[in-house]
């Protein structure tokens, strides 16, 4: 059929087809992020079947070598009364025909044609050809004409979007003789202005977001009065937002001799924790003669029965109240180990082939929105290096802006470590699904969980792929996320080989070497494990069926990168260390200071020699961090707390 097609164009048409199908209007660029942009197609006549057309868009630039990056099969679409078809992004008004994500027509110098066939016959990286070629537009924004792309598609005149220096706020038009125009865009209409004029009908309410219980005045309006009684049905439902979740009419009708018409949907105030939710107003079947100027309308809808965690956030943070949910024996392979030996055996156990896991990609955003929960409000992530709560609904999914959003952190930087996706990477399939992991598979740091993080969008951007202390967060952090970040990196640099940490600055450019360890020894030991990295820690191993050693034995660090490098690690002495539930002096032994991690207790300190003398005496909450200024020796600290006192030996090296 698409050959016989063809033949009927070769005898009534010359290679570049000014009757039939054509491009009729282009933008493509327009303000902040691209959403308007967008591809408009014309028929001869009215309600013309599309099949047998593709749309071609293609790459000019040195790298794209003029071949294909985008295609679309318009198989099962048809041109409307003005023989217009839409093709555009999510803030293209009226709606278009076919919708595109933000961002993906490219700038120029570029092209769009329109070929009979089907996206088949142009996989990603085909070379611009006049074979089967009906129309094309090659367009820039203040580029050099690409000579071998106007070769390629037979065509002399490469158009410029910015002539008048306003691209962003005009497009390019076609005339009626086959010539362009380049002014203000007038997406889905004829560009002369003649033709079949529509009634824009809009969806619109006095707010974006509202409470449960909350009452939603959901507006219809049309450009100018109808003429009669017109009826418009909607959907409001859209994933977990149901029917269970509002009462009230999704029929709305506008009265003859108006334009416009409220009704009004009550949500419901359940005391279930659904999560915040999304409620989407979409038009069902549109009456001829209508057009819509928006669709798909978003209402953020939060829920109130969100759960507060019994634990404290990094900015608060509280120690003991979540239990390490880590079998007694875990770690009882290390036991007596020490140098190389003890970084093998922990290898031994957190990349265990037999029993760790690796996922997609795809599925640390749900790990993280489990793992990253904010302690204050379970609707919510805590992001790391900006300190703050951000809605789980916020997730960055596609390109463009990504203000108010958050993404996924790698730690350990993705281009530093060489870390990469794949296609599978795409695709959610859940904790039940899962791939065989090793030492050497170091693709999946890509996916491993201890290794990502929530994080604001812009921040994400901003930080790059600095060595840590290069980078030290935002102006105004308070450092809380510190510590995470460096037990985190000592994990990566066990788990993967091909991963190190190391003194100083390499070059960004150096592939498996990141910095500065010194900068990362202070910050772990400054910033000790709280509850809220140890419930992130249990909530991976129920995924990833391994942990972070760092979390659950901070003192391991100084074993292999510090103060007790050579010794044996000792899991028995190591439970020793703490002076009892409540609390937990480290590191020990010591040189210049210890930190004293209480589980919400607050009393005094002091620090004898072995004489009696008191050495040092402060008051304590929780975390804090005692100088020392001792020489080396051993002396015996008393903690003083409700009327209790406790005795612990330290060791000052």
């Amino acid at each position: 059929m698409k050959n016989l097609y063809f033949l009927i164009f070769a005898c009534f048409c010359t290679k570049f087809s000014f009757g039939q199908l054509v491009i009729n209007e282009l933008d493509a660029d327009t303000p902040s992020t691209d959403t308007q942009e967008f591809i408009e197609l014309k028929s001869d006549t009215p309600n013309f079947s599309l099949n047998g057309f593709v749309l071609v868009l293609f790459n000019g630039s040195t790298s794209g070598g003029d071949s294909s990056y985008f295609t679309l099969d318009l198989d099962g679409f048809t041109t409307d009364e003005n023989g217009i078809f839409l093709i555009g992004g999510p803030e293209v008004s009226p709606v278009p025909d076919f919708l595109l994500s933000e961002n993906t027509i490219q700038n120029g110098a570029d092209a769009v044609a329109v070929y009979i066939g089907n996206s088949s016959d142009f996989p990603e990286g085909t070379v611009a050809t006049t074979t089967n070629l009906l129309d094309a537009l090659i367009h820039d924004t203040d580029d050099a004409d690409d000579m071998g792309l106007m070769s390629l598609l037979g065509l002399t005149e490469q158009i410029n979007e910015d002539e008048n220096n306003n691209k962003t706020t005009e497009s390019i038009q076609r005339n009626n003789d086959g010539t362009y125009t380049v002014t203000t865009p007038t997406p889905g209409a004829l560009n002369d202005g003649s033709g079949i004029q529509f009634n824009g009908i809009l969806i619109s309410t006095a707010n974006e977001s509202y409470d449960e219980g909350d009452t939603v005045d959901i507006i219809l309006t049309t450009e100018t009065n109808v003429t009669t009684d017109i009826t418009f049905d909607i959907s409001i439902t859209n994933g977990t937002f149901t029917t269970s979740d509002y009462s009230g009419s999704t029929i709305v009708t506008i009265p003859n001799g108006t334009n416009t018409a409220t009704n009004t949907i009550q949500i419901i105030d359940d005391a279930d924790d659904e999560g915040d939710e999304v409620m989407k107003i979409t038009f069902g079947m549109i009456p001829s003669g209508f057009k819509r100027l928006n669709d798909n309308k978003e209402l953020r809808i939060i829920d109130n029965d969100f759960v507060v965690s019994s634990w404290g956030t990094p900015l608060n943070p509280t120690y003991g109240n979540v239990t390490n949910t880590a079998p007694t024996d875990y770690y009882n392979s290390i036991e007596g180990l020490s140098d190389a030996a003890l970084v093998q055996g922990i290898q031994d156990i957190i990349a265990d082939p037999t029993v760790v896991r690796a996922h997609t990609y795809t599925d640390v955003i749900d790990i993280l929105k489990m793992a990253d929960q904010s302690p204050l409000n379970s609707n919510q992530v805590w992001l790391l290096y900006t300190e703050q709560q951000r809605a789980k609904l916020d997730f960055q999914s596609s390109g463009g802006s990504n203000v108010g959003k958050w993404n996924r952190e790698h730690t350990y930087p993705r281009s530093r470590g060489d870390f990469n996706s794949i296609e599978a990477d795409d695709i959610a399939d859940g904790i039940n699904i899962f791939t065989v992991t090793r030492p050497d598979s170091l693709r999946h740091a890509n996916s491993d969980a201890h290794g990502l993080r929530a994080t604001d969008g812009p921040e994400n951007s901003s930080r790059g792929n600095q060595d840590y202390g290069e980078y030290s967060g935002p102006n105004g952090n308070q450092g809380s996320w510190q510590g995470d970040v460096a037990r985190s990196i000592f994990f990566l640099t066990v788990r993967y080989n091909g991963l190190d940490v190391v003194n100083g600055n390499p070059d960004n450019n150096t592939v498996g070497q990141l910095g500065d360890l010194a900068i990362l020894l202070d910050w772990h030991r400054n910033d000790p494990p709280d509850d809220f990295e140890m419930n992130r820690n249990n909530i991976i191993y129920t995924w990833q069926l391994n942990r972070n050693p760092f979390i659950d034995q901070p003192n391991l660090v100084e074993y292999i990168w510090g103060t007790n490098i050579g010794q044996p690690w000792s899991n028995t002495l190591s439970v020793q260390d703490n002076i009892k539930p409540e609390f937990t002096i480290y590191p020990n032994p010591a040189k210049d200071y210890i930190t004293l991690i209480t589980n919400g207790k607050q009393g005094r300190l002091e620090i004898f020699d072995t004489l009696g003398n008191i050495l040092i005496a402060q008051p304590f909450y929780e975390n804090t961090k005692i100088d020392l200024n001792l020489s080396t020796g051993v002396y015996i600290t008393r903690i003083y707390y409700d009327q209790i006192s406790e005795t612990k030996r330290i060791v000052v090296e």
